[in-house]
């Protein structure tokens, strides 16, 4: 347990570490050390003496240390004149009475800067903004591009039963993302908070009465935490894994252990890189994007090569035997869908986004459109050498597409793949993270997940908790079922969602709002949502399905006791303490754009 003794230059080094929470455990003796400190001038040489606090706390500005430069004294008077902070964990508490200043070990003097990853402004720590325009488009476009192209884009082209039909349906997949992401766009610059769908349902929620009014926020974090984000993490690690370790066994059965342990570590690694920095993450999400589009690039001119040279056989099939079953279509539209998931992954990073009143929408416009041309393009090009059978068979469509096409060149196509996997998980853990973040700043988590690196400025605790469910999901024999049985519940919130947009319009009509996007925009994907969520449920009725409400519900058992009637673990203080200190981590707030 860190506690607060004599304030020594060792102390106050400790102390920048901010994990000195218990003020009233203080013994008599330490305080009287503590007072006598300050009118002690024997001390005084000796502190003068010493060095500056060591660099590597990273929380100590120039200013204070050319305090504790001047003597015990001069540090003390400004600590007063400056009204500083009382309590690690409440950044915004000034100090009322030299009692309480000596019971708890003084932190930062207002407008103080330290390094480039966070700002320390009147007393509270705020994450710097760091992405920008070209930072936020490769964060949609890797998290929306992953494995499924290269693998398997073959569901829409089963449910639509023609060429023509299935191209049809790749590029109205495309709109109807870019028409939910612009009402996120809307949503984002009115409510310029991390978190996604969890920020804009907690503000359209107070529609509600006081006590309902956050319970479809902490219901979307709570199937989202635990199931939904850390399976996607898996799901998207696990194919990494699989094409990693597959050209090493060419021919043969993949051991899946290896493959999992290959998987963790892939999880470890995006974690650690994560954690490390923001600007480390975006330069490795901007780097696998460029790399994905390369490998796009390739395909696609293979693809029209054949094309000019006459291989349009199978294009020309056009729409024969497309189908009549409405259902099948609308299947087709489903896994379309599931294809352009992450349209919404910038809105999660708000708050770490330049002018995000500006690039929000300017990076949906970019990076949305782009992918469904790549997408678009991508399937024209595997029908240029594939018939539709052929490709319903293939259980790899890359793969089969490169030994038709690059010949012994096709190595590059599990090259290609584990690159565009590992950009994709990047992003996953990177929102995955801030959704954490997002929901334990709002009181639905224990606050230390809301905690961010004193140095770092990541939300390392929230990052160490997504990786940690994601590797738990990858011990289940099918985690692929898993993210079936939810998926329809994706769709709820992103339904949800759409509801906050006209929500919000009633509620605070005079509001002005940077960017609004026509009504029949969440209006259409609001009607989509609700009948991909039902689809699913009437056609092919499951047990599952309904294990899954219940576990969505079961959120409520938390909400209630925790949330609602605020009860308090008893344990959980010391323990907070503890990860704070183990982690050097500290609270933050939230700064809305200039």
């Amino acid at each position: 347990m860190c506690s607060a003794i004599e304030p020594t230059k060792q102390n106050i080094e400790l102390w920048t570490f901010q994990c000195s929470r218990n003020i009233d455990t203080l013994s008599e003796n330490n305080h009287k050390k503590a007072m006598s400190f300050g009118k002690n001038s024997s001390s005084l040489p000796d502190l003068a003496a010493s060095n500056e606090v060591s660099e590597n706390n990273g929380l100590l500005s120039d200013h204070l240390n050319g305090h504790l430069k001047e003597g015990p004294d001069a540090f003390i008077n400004d600590r007063f004149e400056n009204k500083l902070l009382t309590n690690p964990r409440r950044l915004s508490d000034d100090v009322d009475n030299s009692q309480s200043f000596f019971a708890s070990p003084p932190l930062l003097s207002s407008n103080t800067t330290s390094a480039s990853s966070i700002i320390i402004e009147d007393g509270t720590v705020k994450v710097k903004r760091k992405l920008g325009l070209l930072s936020g488009t490769a964060l949609i476009v890797g998290t929306m591009i992953g494995s499924g192209i290269f693998i398997s884009p073959k569901g829409v082209i089963a449910g639509t039963g023609s060429v023509a039909l299935s191209l049809i349906v790749w590029v109205a997949c495309g709109f109807i993302s870019l028409f939910g992401a612009l009402a996120y766009a809307e949503l984002g610059t009115l409510i310029s908070k991390s978190g996604a769908e969890y920020a804009y349902l907690l503000e359209a929620g107070k529609v509600f009465p006081k006590c309902c009014a956050p319970i479809p926020a902490f219901l979307f974090s709570w199937v989202s935490i635990f199931v939904l984000k850390p399976c996607l993490f898996a799901v998207i690690s696990l194919s990494f894994g699989i094409y990693a370790v597959e050209p090493f066994y060419h021919g043969c059965e993949v051991p899946m252990s290896l493959v999992k342990l290959i998987s963790v570590l892939c999880i470890c690694l995006v974690a650690a890189v994560n954690c490390h920095s923001v600007t480390l993450a975006t330069k490795v999400q901007n780097f696998f994007t460029m790399a994905k589009l390369l490998a796009i690039a390739v395909i696609v001119m293979g693809g029209f090569i054949m094309i000019f040279k006459g291989h349009t056989e199978y294009i020309n099939e056009g729409f024969e035997d497309t189908s009549k079953n409405p259902s099948s279509i609308a299947l087709a539209f489903y896994d379309g869908l599931w294809a352009y998931d992450g349209w919404n992954n910038l809105n999660y990073a708000t708050e770490e986004l330049k002018n995000p009143y500006v690039n929000l929408p300017r990076a949906i416009m970019l990076g949305i459109p782009l992918v469904t041309l790549c997408y678009l393009l991508t399937n024209l090009s595997y029908l240029a050498v594939m018939s539709k059978e052929t490709l319903l068979a293939s259980n790899a469509v890359a793969a089969t597409w490169g030994a038709e096409v690059l010949g012994a060149a096709a190595v590059l196509i599990p090259i290609f793949v584990t690159l565009s996997t590992f950009g994709a998980a990047n992003g996953s853990c990177f929102t995955g993270g801030r959704l954490i973040y997002a929901a334990a700043r709002e009181g639905h988590l224990p606050e230390v997940f809301s905690y961010i690196h004193v140095k770092k400025g990541t939300p390392l605790p929230s990052l160490l908790l997504t990786t940690a469910v994601a590797i738990m999901m990858m011990i289940p024999g099918d985690i692929f079922s898993l993210i079936d049985f939810f998926s329809f519940a994706a769709w709820l919130f992103y339904g949800a969602t759409m509801a906050a947009v006209l929500i919000l319009r009633y509620r605070l009509p005079d509001v002005p709002r940077v960017y609004r996007v026509p009504t029949i925009m969440p209006v259409l994907v609001l009607i989509i949502s609700c009948y991909l969520v039902l689809a699913p449920i009437i056609q092919q009725p499951r047990i599952e399905f309904f294990y899954a409400t219940l576990f969505i519900l079961s959120g409520l058992l938390f909400y209630i006791p925790f949330v609602g009637l605020k009860i308090k673990i008893k344990y959980l203080e010391p323990l907070t303490t503890f990860i704070q200190c183990a982690l050097e981590v500290a609270p933050s707030r939230y700064e809305p754009p200039e």
